[in-house]
């Protein structure tokens, strides 16, 4: 053959390290080598020099031959050369026995020449073996590169084969699913991949399997959890999609996924938003209806408040009115008794539905936080004896026994009197309606210091009648509207229904609680109300 220009890619000359132990072959190996064009930078003897000599030069091509004398033969300096410098090999021999051959083919090597050697065997064995090397190194480029954009990616990147074993995980998988990618290299997709549902926890089906079965391209089903190798789970979007051979059968799957946690917070913080926008405009919409209810309820009860009084007036004038003209006076007189009853009736009716709507009033301003406290301060010692006066009467005709429990040092009280005196005459309206004979009917008045940030006091009232008792299933349902429990009014005094709810809610309103108890034979109404102390002076006993 005519002398060719043998250069790489990049224009210089390639150069060939020759490893034969014959030094006449070795010369006419360099003679041919050259004469094709190529360059040979030295020529080693043994295996060791043949390492030593390629780790310096760094040659484009060995050609090995495969028996060399010393304790290292071709075919072991050329395992060592590949693995270590990525050098292509061509092997050079005259010996083509079966494990020899056998040994070669193990190490990968780039080709065969049989000596002797004739220049154009070797010519087409340098070029076939330099363009391979040049493919493989293309691919391998590819294969990193591919490999460096799949690693980059945020989402987790699992590649199988045909038989669905792991070929590639990427970092976001590795974190993902717990696994190394080196941990998880050749076993089955199903064994790194664990799948459940967010309701069931049931195992959901592997799409990887599926896009294999199929051919196609396969979405996660929502409520979708992945089970990391740690056993922690969370929320997660993917899909998995074949890929193709040359032959157009199915080669293996990608699958992509994500962690969809912070979109799923993102679209519960929407959906909070939302529910908290529609729940401002019910607000509105509400307090635009209870301002409607308020205004009605307003109305209904003074065109109600005003016709009772006016009636109740007119039943009193009629009976002075009878009264002056001496017919309350005949007492035999069937028409005279008739009408002392009807008026009876009518002044008992009126009274009672006037109570009705002024607590139905009352509550209204309190539930629109419209009731009008004033501040005054408070002698117990004078003040609670006058109130209680008005009860004993009515006590005494019900043989009911009432006491008073009032410290005689305690303190002048700054508070609302007018909203203690309804809570108290609504408590004792309800002990001596619901006590027994011969029973007691207990006030208790004591003024104790709460440690809070600063000192302050708070003023206790409670009520207590004996022999009565509140069935537990009804304690809960005390201060309700309109609640009565069957049974308990001994006197059938009856009532608007109404008196405990506005203690509650007057109680509530002044800042306090109130809390009841019924045991032991007893029932006791406790109202704790915060209140500040006057410098008026302590009355004398």
């Amino acid at each position: 053959m005519s002398r060719l220009a043998a250069t790489d890619r990049k224009g210089q000359s390639i150069q060939i390290l020759i490893v034969e132990d014959e030094s006449v072959i070795a010369a006419d190996i360099k003679d041919c080598l050259e004469n094709l064009g190529y360059t040979v930078p030295a020529i080693a003897v043994s295996g060791e020099g043949a390492i030593t000599t390629a780790t310096a030069l760094h040659p484009d091509i060995v050609l090995m031959d495969i028996r060399l004398k010393g304790e290292m033969d071709g075919i072991q300096a050329a395992e060592q050369i590949w693995s270590r410098l990525r050098i292509p090999i061509i092997y050079s021999t005259g010996y083509s026995d079966r494990y020899t051959m056998e040994r070669a083919k193990a190490t990968g090597p780039f080709g065969y020449v049989l000596k002797p050697i004739e220049e154009r065997e070797l010519y087409v064995a340098i070029e076939t073996a330099l363009q391979r090397y040049r493919l493989d190194k293309e691919l391998q480029e590819r294969e990193q590169w591919l490999a460096s954009i799949l690693r980059a990616i945020g989402d987790g990147v699992i590649v199988v084969d045909a038989a669905s074993r792991i070929k590639f995980l990427n970092g976001a998988a590795e974190a993902l699913t717990g696994w190394r990618q080196e941990e998880a290299i050749g076993l089955k997709a199903a064994e790194i991949f664990h799948i459940i549902h967010e309701q069931t926890q049931a195992p959901l089906p592997n799409p990887i399997d599926i896009a294999l079965q199929t051919g196609s391209l396969v979405y996660l089903a929502d409520h979708t959890l992945l089970r990391s190798k740690l056993g922690h789970t969370f929320p997660i979007a993917d899909s998995a999609a074949p890929f193709y051979n040359d032959e157009g059968t199915i080669a293996g799957v990608v699958l992509v996924f994500r962690d969809i946690t912070e979109r799923r917070q993102a679209e519960e913080r929407n959906l909070a938003i939302a529910r908290a926008l529609q729940l401002e405009d019910q607000m509105v919409e509400l307090q635009q209806i209870n301002q409607i209810k308020d205004d009605f309820l307003n109305t209904v009860s003074h065109e109600l408040r005003t016709p009772l009084t006016n009636i109740k007036m007119a039943a009193r004038m009629l009976e002075i009115t009878l009264g002056q003209r001496g017919c309350l006076a005949m007492e035999t007189d069937s028409i005279a008794d008739s009408t002392i009853r009807y008026l009876k009736v009518l002044n008992d009716q009126c009274s009672r539905q006037l109570s009705l709507v002024n607590d139905l009033l009352d509550l209204q301003r309190l539930n629109a936080d419209a009731y009008s406290i004033e501040l005054t301060t408070i002698l117990f010692q004078r003040w609670l004896p006058e109130l209680v006066e008005n009860f004993r009467e009515r006590a005494q005709s019900q043989q009911q026994q009432l006491h008073i429990n009032l410290p005689i040092d305690l303190p002048p009280i700054v508070s609302d009197v007018s909203s203690l005196s309804r809570v108290l005459t609504e408590l004792l309206n309800n002990a001596i309606k619901y006590t027994p004979r011969d029973e007691h009917i207990t006030i208790t008045i004591s003024l104790t210091v709460v440690a809070q940030p600063t000192p302050a006091h708070s003023l206790q009232m409670q009520v207590c009648n004996s022999g009565v008792e509140i069935p537990a299933s009804e304690v809960p349902h005390i201060f309700e509207q309109f609640h009565r429990i069957p049974g308990m009014d001994l006197w059938r005094q009856g009532g608007t229904g109404l008196g405990l709810t506005l203690v509650k809610k007057l109680v509530t309103y002044l800042g306090g609680s109130i809390q009841v108890s019924s045991q032991d034979g007893q029932t006791c109404f406790t109202a704790e109300l915060p209140v500040r102390l006057a410098d008026a002076p302590v009355p004398s006993s």
